[in-house]
């Protein structure tokens, strides 16, 4: 085998040129995968690598303004079930189009998202996926749409998944599901079976996902002709703790609620456990729904009414649209539709039942 390169230093692309018998900017081509290049050079380049030991310098690459075949999946905390089901359709997806899936935690400090993201760009990953709703403030916005725009600029796409637009000019992609319309269905749902004080429990205020919910639970009160108590809008965590908490206030100060909407399935696992420790019967005495469908919801007692959000459909959409945006598609929002699953913890008010 010829010698390229002396004293133990590393080969270089004009090593694999020469020893290839071919030019370094044919050699780059073949490196980049995205140039059209004839087989047989294409079979030298490769040998001569093989021959060199050739080791692909990523750094180098990253200043050449190369992206990596990596999507950086950034959620609040993995150990919730809503996100590690959209992770596992990012994971799957990304595997699929040959992709390394990268797992980012924030721990719901937006510092560290921004933290996150601005690695990753330096990092040159191909997609920066955020999951889960955006706050809704004017300088998080603005240094979100900043991000967005360098990830665009060095040839990389942000995808909010979850969470809605950053305004118009802002080159981010967006997955959303239909947050106000399963509010309004649940909620639908609720009131037509006669119950006239229901209960939200667990927004989290100024949170896009939480205020969307609770759009779609007003609009629902609106369009039924029923009036809305404000004082049953109760905030709170999207946790079980809080919809513990939350519940056994409730039951302390008021008498004439009838049905407990819970922000999220979580939270109306905490609102279970406080009822039943105080011997309240669901749903005989208190008809309890959640939101997103997470797999134990079927499993609890009694089985969930909740609305059903396509984790994994997310997931996979996001790394789609992402991929297909860097291939000339011209899509940049998709949005999936909820619905809601009855099951056995919501019923009429005991006062209509004959």
């Amino acid at each position: 085998m010829r010698e390229t390169s002396g004293g133990g230093r590393r080969p270089t692309v004009k090593d694999v040129a020469a020893h290839a018998g071919v030019s370094a900017p044919t050699v780059s081509r073949v490196l980049a995968g995205n140039y059209p290049v004839a087989p047989a050079t294409r079979a030298k380049v490769l040998r001569a690598m093989k021959e060199l030991d050739y080791v692909v310098n990523a750094h180098a690459r990253g200043l050449a303004g190369a992206t990596t075949k990596t999507i950086a999946f950034v959620v609040d905390d993995v150990t919730g079930p809503f996100y590690a089901y959209i992770a596992r359709g990012v994971e799957q997806q990304a595997a699929s189009e040959g992709r390394l899936c990268l797992l980012c935690t924030t721990h719901g400090d937006p510092e560290r998202e921004f933290a996150v993201v601005e690695l990753m760009r330096e990092q040159r990953a191909e997609a920066v996926i955020l999951v889960g709703g955006a706050w809704d403030n004017e300088v998080y916005t603005e240094r979100m749409a900043y991000f967005a725009k360098a990830l665009d600029k060095s040839g990389s796409h942000l995808v909010l998944c979850g969470r809605p637009s950053l305004g118009e000019g802002v080159p981010a992609l967006v997955v959303q599901y239909d947050n106000v319309g399963g509010s309004y269905a649940m909620t639908a749902h609720l009131l037509s079976a006669g119950h006239r004080k229901i209960c939200y429990l667990g927004r989290e205020v100024g949170l896009s996902t939480s205020d969307e919910r609770i759009e779609g639970f007003r609009r629902a009160h609106t369009e039924h002709g029923v009036d809305l108590d404000e004082s049953l809008i109760l905030p709170g965590r999207f946790q079980i703790d809080s919809g513990y908490e939350l519940t056994k206030r409730l039951l302390a100060e008021r008498q004439d609620v009838t049905a407990i909407f819970a922000g999220t399935d979580m939270v109306a696992i905490g609102v279970l456990k406080a009822l039943r420790e105080k011997g309240v019967r669901v749903p005989e005495d208190m008809s309890v729904v959640g939101f997103d469908d997470i797999p134990i919801a079927a499993e609890l007692t009694p089985a969930l009414t909740t609305v059903h959000v396509p984790h994994e459909q997310l997931g996979r959409e996001a790394v789609r649209l992402a991929l297909r945006k860097s291939e000339g598609s011209a899509n940049d929002r998709v949005v999936l539709g909820t619905h809601i699953v009855v099951r056995d913890s919501a019923a009429p008010p005991r006062r209509q039942r004959s």
